[in-house]
């Protein structure tokens, strides 16, 4: 990973597959991850760890098994680890999650996995992922 700085709006742009995060930055032992996403991910549950959602763009809604939070752009949320979530999107939004290197996106316990969404600890950004004004 290198220690250059990372444009997110160049970043979302150089990707486009939905519930699939990409690590923008690890801070200590904690990977910075954004994604696109858009209508339903899956009932999961992370048994140690926190996940931390920022909204970027959009609207995405948390359901949990009392209620759900909405979040507007700009808008945080933290899950506390053990609390069983469903993250959905119904008109799409980009998000910024903070979790631990090596946080499976699915959690430790979890519905049936739908094609849509990808089971992954994070994949890595390519070329695109500097600042084009650092890089004339």
């Amino acid at each position: 990973m290198s220690n250059l700085p990372v444009s997110l709006a160049a970043a979302l742009a150089s990707f486009d597959d939905l519930w699939s995060p990409r690590i923008v930055t690890r801070v200590n032992d904690y990977d910075v991850r954004i994604a696109k996403v858009s209508g339903e991910h899956l009932w999961h549950t992370h048994d140690d760890t926190d996940e931390f959602f920022l909204v970027l763009g959009g609207d995405l809604h948390i359901a949990l098994r009392d209620r759900t939070v909405v979040l507007h752009t700009g808008d945080v949320f933290t899950v506390p680890r053990g609390t069983e979530h469903k993250p959905s999107s119904p008109g799409g939004a980009q998000i910024l999650m903070f979790e631990p290197t090596g946080t499976l996106t699915v959690g430790d316990r979890h519905d049936e996995i739908p094609d849509h969404v990808d089971a992954t600890v994070g994949h890595e950004l390519g070329g695109d992922r500097l600042d084009p004004r650092l890089h004339p």
